[in-house]
């Protein structure tokens, strides 16, 4: 069955990397590429005309020179597609109606500011659509090797999972799991305490593996896997590990839970403005 990548851009550099992104995947899944652009819809009627014909031709040129750039073939299936409106609405609507299997969006970085990200496009479009959708930050490896997904079972991190392995059943995939103690710090003080961690983290990573057998069992897959468990709280667990040892990218559900922990509003604009690799988000239904 074909498939449709959806591509968002705003015309700026930043969207180079996530057009690159684009072509990769199309490429990859022989997929067609749609290329949306969403113009300011107070603008007046007569200079949209000459305004679409500008914009039309300067992204058939920047998909041009970036396929010649990096050796690749431009999709046989392509279409630019302008229209008017409130950005995040219209590629929430086009997704929608081109059934797109992903849109590919680039991120504008603002280190450190979280709060500047909450009403972006980029993560209104995340919370919203119908499809899993993918952030670049930056040029990277032409196809994913190393893929982090955190797990708690729920049917979000179950969905997020069965997504990663349909889409890169080939890549390297580590599983994060994270268990918090509210009393740990209490507990500590207990001579029993160290014994009985350890051996509550043993038989935790016993029904984590047989769990793990069974959903590999059940999506017939048998990628290079490796199930780590941390104690911790959830959310920061998965910064830490994002800070040490990233990913080249980063796979979610958008349910509640966002893989591990509360998926408050804070951790994902965390996410968009600290994490180095790509970011994907599955909607669980």
């Amino acid at each position: 069955m074909n498939t449709t990548l959806l591509l968002a851009t705003d015309l700026s550099h930043e969207c180079q990397a996530a057009l690159v992104r684009a072509l990769h995947l199309s490429q990859r899944s022989q997929s067609r590429l749609d290329i949306l652009h969403v113009v300011d819809p107070y603008l007046p009627e007569h200079t949209l005309p000459a305004l679409v014909h500008a914009i039309e031709e300067e992204i058939d040129r920047t998909l041009n020179t970036l396929c010649e750039h990096h050796e690749l073939n431009r999709p046989a299936a392509t279409e630019i597609h302008i229209v008017s409106g409130v950005p995040y609405a219209e590629i929430i609507r086009e997704a929608y109606e081109r059934s797109a299997s992903m849109i590919v969006m680039g991120t504008h970085r603002k280190q450190g500011q979280p709060d500047l990200i909450s009403g972006t496009t980029l993560s209104r479009v995340m919370r919203r659509a119908p499809c899993p959708v993918v952030s670049i930050p930056h040029d990277g490896e032409p196809d994913w090797q190393d893929i982090l997904v955190p797990v708690d079972f729920s049917l979000a991190s179950r969905h997020t999972l069965k997504e990663v392995l349909t889409r890169f059943p080939n890549v390297r995939l580590t599983l994060l799991h994270a268990w918090d103690m509210p009393v740990a710090m209490e507990l500590c003080e207990g001579t029993n305490y160290q014994h009985w961690r350890d051996m509550e983290r043993q038989r935790l990573r016993q029904q984590l593996e047989l769990e793990t057998e069974r959903l590999m069992a059940d999506l017939h897959a048998k990628p290079d896997l490796e199930l780590v468990l941390q104690q911790g709280d959830p959310s920061q667990v998965l910064l830490d590990r994002l800070r040490q040892q990233p990913p080249d990218l980063l796979a979610l559900g958008s349910h509640i839970r966002v893989g591990i922990g509360r998926a408050t509003d804070s951790l994902l604009e965390r996410l968009l403005t600290e994490t180095r690799g790509d970011l994907m988000l599955c909607r669980t239904w």
